[in-house]
C-alpha cells in the first residue's frame, strides 16, 4: 500500500466535506445554544429538554434517514450526466420527505402522553410538554430542508445547506436570548422560548437555501416545471427501496442514544441532565465524522455511475483514514477537557443549585470518558454506512445495526444501569459495544462488498 495514493485524496475530500460539516454542525449547534442557555435556568429544565429531545430525535433520525436516499441516486445520475434522473430523484423526494415530515409531526404530538408512563421525574415531565408543542412543529421545516439538502449534496454543491444553517443559526441564538429571558419588552417563556427559536429558525433555513438552489445556474432547471401530478412509481419505489432500510439504521442508532435518556431518567434528573451534556458535547464530534460520511456517500455514488470499483475502493479509505484522524483529536479532547467541557452548561454562581450542579458535573466528566473511547468505532460505522449508501446497499447494514444496538449494546445498557452500582456509567458502557460491533461489521461488509465488485468487473 503507498499511503499517498490515499492521502492526496485528503484536500478534495475536506474541501467538498468542511461545507457539510459545519452545516451538520449548525444543526447541534442550536441544540447545545438550546442547552446551554437553558441550563442556566436550572438542572430539571435542561432534563425536560433533554427529555422531550428524545422524542424528536426519534422524528429526526426517521425523517433524515429517508432523506439519505436522495444523494447517492443525484450523485449516479451526475456522475451520469443524466439531467432528467436527478431531476426525479429531487422532485420524488421533495414530494415525499414533505408528505413523511406531516406524519412525523403528529406522531410525537400524539406520542406526548407516554410521557407520563416513562417513570420520569414528574416535575421534568410538567416542563418537557408545553416545549414539545413546538419543537415538535419544527420537524415539518427541518425534513423538507433535508429534501433540498440531500439533493444538493448529491450534486457536489455542499456549500449552499451550510450557508443556510448558518444563517438559520444566528436567528435561534437571537432568538433564544429574547424568549427564555424575556428581553426587549417580550415575555420570558423558560423553555418554551428556546423552542420557538428552534422553529423559526428552520423555517427560515429551508426558505433560505430553496432560494439560493434556484438562483443558482446549476440547480436553477431542476425547479423549473415540476408536475407533482406526473409521479413515476419506479422512482417512487427506489427511493422507498433505499429510503426506508436507510431511516431504519439512523433509527436504531440514534433510538439507543434515546433509551439512554430514557434510562437516565428513571435513576433521576441529576444523572438525565449529566447525560444530556455528555451526549451533547459527543453529538458534535458525530456531526464532523458524519459530513465525512456524506463526502463517502457523493464521492463512492459519483464513482458508482462511472464502474469505477478500484478508484470507489481507494476514495473510501482515505476517507477512512482522515475521519479516523479526527477521531483520535476529538477523543484526546475529551480525556483532557473532560472536567472543564460540562461546566458550560452549568450556574455555578447559583448557590440554590450548587449541590446539583455538582453531582451532575460529576457523572458527565464520567460518561465523556468513555465518549472518548468510542469515537474512533463510531466513526468507523458512520463512514462505513456513507460508503454503502452511496453503492446503494442498505439492507444489510440495516440487519447490522438492528443487532449491533439492540441486541448487543441495549441490553447492557439496561443491566449494569438499573441492576448494578454503574449507574450512569453503566449506561454508556453499553453505547460502547453497540458502536463498536456496528463499526466492525459495517467495516468487514463495505470491504467484502467493494472487493467482490472490483472481481466481478475483471
Amino acid at each position: 500500500m503507498v499511503l499517498s495514493n490515499y492521502t492526496k485524496e485528503f484536500y478534495y475530500n475536506l474541501k467538498l466535506a468542511y461545507p457539510v460539516i459545519l452545516g451538520m454542525l449548525g444543526h447541534t449547534l442550536v441544540a447545545f445554544v438550546d442547552n446551554v442557555m437553558v441550563g442556566q435556568l436550572g438542572t430539571a429544565e435542561l432534563a425536560a429538554v433533554s427529555l422531550a429531545n428524545s422524542f424528536m430525535f426519534i422524528a429526526m433520525s426517521l425523517g433524515i434517514g429517508f432523506s439519505t436516499a436522495i444523494t447517492p441516486l443525484v450523485a449516479k445520475a451526475d456522475g451520469e450526466g443524466n439531467f432528467e434522473d436527478a431531476k426525479s430523484t429531487f422532485k420524488h423526494g421533495f414530494f415525499l420527505c414533505t408528505i413523511i415530515s406531516f406524519f412525523l409531526f403528529l406522531g410525537v404530538i400524539l406520542a406526548k402522553p407516554l410521557l407520563y408512563v416513562m417513570k420520569q421525574p414528574q416535575e421534568v415531565v410538567e416542563l418537557a410538554i408545553p416545549y414539545l408543542n413546538f419543537v415538535a412543529a419544527s420537524l415539518v421545516p427541518l425534513i423538507i430542508f433535508q429534501s433540498f439538502k440531500q439533493f444538493s449534496d448529491g450534486m457536489s454543491m455542499t456549500k449552499y445547506p451550510m450557508f443556510a444553517t448558518l444563517i438559520a443559526n444566528v436567528v435561534n441564538v437571537i432568538l433564544n436570548y429574547i424568549f427564555i429571558f424575556g428581553k426587549f419588552g417580550f415575555p420570558e417563556l423558560g423553555i418554551v422560548g428556546a423552542a420557538v427559536g428552534t422553529l423559526a429558525s428552520r423555517v427560515i433555513m429551508v426558505f433560505y437555501l430553496w432560494y439560493l438552489l434556484t438562483q443558482h445556474e446549476k440547480t436553477r432547471a431542476y425547479f423549473l416545471d415540476i408536475n407533482f401530478s406526473n409521479f413515476s412509481k419506479h422512482m417512487c419505489s427506489k427511493l422507498l427501496n433505499l429510503g426506508f432500510p436507510s431511516a431504519m439504521q439512523m433509527f436504531f442508532e440514534v433510538a439507543i442514544f434515546t433509551s439512554a435518556i430514557w434510562l437516565s431518567g428513571i435513576l433521576g434528573k441529576n444523572p438525565q441532565a449529566a447525560n444530556q451534556i455528555a451526549l451533547n458535547l459527543s453529538s458534535m464530534t458525530f456531526m464532523v465524522v458524519m459530513g465525512l460520511s456524506v463526502v463517502a456517500m457523493i464521492r463512492v455514488g459519483n464513482q458508482m455511475g462511472l464502474n469505477k470499483y478500484q478508484e470507489l475502493r481507494r476514495i473510501a479509505f482515505s476517507i477512512f483514514m482522515i475521519a479516523t484522524l479526527f477521531a483520535i483529536i476529538f477523543a484526546t479532547l475529551f480525556l483532557i477537557f473532560n472536567n472543564l467541557l460540562p461546566t458550560m452548561y452549568l450556574d455555578f454562581d447559583d448557590s440554590t443549585k450548587i449541590i446539583d450542579n455538582y453531582e451532575v458535573l460529576s457523572i458527565a466528566k464520567n460518561l465523556l470518558i468513555i465518549a472518548a473511547i468510542f469515537q474512533i468505532s463510531d466513526t468507523i460505522q458512520v463512514i462505513a454506512l456513507g460508503a454503502l449508501r452511496g453503492m446503494q446497499d442498505v439492507k444489510i447494514p440495516t440487519l447490522i445495526t438492528f443487532i449491533s444496538y439492540w441486541v448487543v449494546g441495549f441490553p447492557i445498557s439496561y443491566y449494569l444501569s438499573l441492576h448494578t452500582d454503574y449507574k450512569s456509567i453503566g449506561i454508556w458502557i453499553g453505547l460502547l459495544a453497540g458502536l463498536s460491533s456496528s463499526g466492525l461489521l459495517l467495516f468487514i461488509r463495505f470491504s467484502y462488498l467493494s472487493n467482490k465488485m472490483i472481481l466481478n468487473k475483471n
